[in-house]
């Protein structure tokens, strides 16, 4: 079991595979999946977000992804793809480990929002 934060890290890593902005521009376009930006909302509010992503900080990420919970956010279902990211690939690759573990298969770490905006703009 990971003792530190760099242990969870790999684990994570190891996880849930990393993806480019081009495989994630593709997978958006063909449908059937969900981007997941798990930033805090001052830093979405401050640089915006992917268009149609939605907003779950990574605190709040499993209450909303559990389909069992109240609290459950309909847009998360496990038969889709699901992307993540954050600043800079961190809280990002968490996240996806926390839904792997909660039965998500098909999820991705896109990493931060810079190398999305990074190759939106080349």
């Amino acid at each position: 079991m990971p003792t530190s934060v760099k242990q969870m890290l790999e684990a994570a890593n190891a996880a849930v595979p990393k993806i480019t902005s081009e495989q994630a521009t593709d997978m958006i376009k063909s449908g059937n999946t969900l981007v997941v930006d798990v930033r805090d909302a001052p830093e979405v509010a401050a640089s915006g977000k992917i268009a149609g992503a939605v907003n779950v900080s990574r605190g709040m990420l499993e209450f909303r992804a559990d389909p069992e919970l109240p609290s459950h956010d309909k847009a998360f279902d496990k038969s889709k793809s699901v992307i993540l990211y954050c600043a800079s690939g961190g809280r990002s690759a968490l996240a996806g480990k926390l839904l792997k573990d909660l039965g998500y298969e098909k999820v991705y770490n896109l990493g931060g929002f810079k190398d999305w905006t990074g190759a939106v703009e080349k």
